[in-house]
């Protein structure tokens, strides 16, 4: 099973790619520390089990993004400042781009208790591969721009799906 994570370096991305590369500038590499500081901070909000549908869709302002297609997936754990979902990706090839943050997904939440869907722009903090099922990977997904009001839905939400299962 692969699992790709922007907390990775850059010295490491560099080895990978191609074993012989040269080092990273040390200007780079302060920069890609600072960001990946950022995503291996401890999680401010505890996830909890929550499953419901999500729709999603790749968004980008410096990468092209051909496709405008809605696609379908669904949440396997969340909390208030991200989620696990289950989806696709349209190409392999844009995991660099996820993870660097070029490329981020706007998502609504399909929360079952809801009348209208919670919108958020999200960014990719991992990728891992679903082995039994090669079209479809699960991506931990970080919250860059949700509304207090419907954090707090969501935060409800997960809480009361809790106490109604023990």
């Amino acid at each position: 099973m692969e699992r790709y994570s922007n907390s990775t370096s850059a010295q490491t991305h560099a080895r990978l790619a191609c074993p012989r590369s040269p080092p990273v500038p040390k200007s780079q590499e302060v920069a890609l520390n600072t960001m990946t500081e950022s995503f291996t901070t401890r999680k401010e909000f505890v996830r909890l089990h929550a499953e419901f549908p999500v729709r999603y869709k790749f968004l980008s302002k410096e990468v092209e993004i051909q496709e405008d297609a809605i696609f379908e997936g669904i949440t396997a754990r969340m909390g208030g400042d991200g989620l696990l979902l289950h989806g696709k990706i349209p190409s392999f090839n844009w995991i660099p781009a996820l993870l660097m943050g070029k490329i981020h997904i706007g998502v609504n939440l399909l929360i079952p208790s809801l009348d209208t869907a919670i919108k958020c722009l999200c960014q990719v903090a991992w990728i891992e591969e679903i082995t039994e099922n090669k079209d479809r990977c699960s991506l931990g997904l970080r919250f860059l721009e949700i509304s207090k009001e419907d954090q707090d839905q969501v935060m409800k939400y997960l809480i009361r799906s809790q106490v109604r299962k023990s």
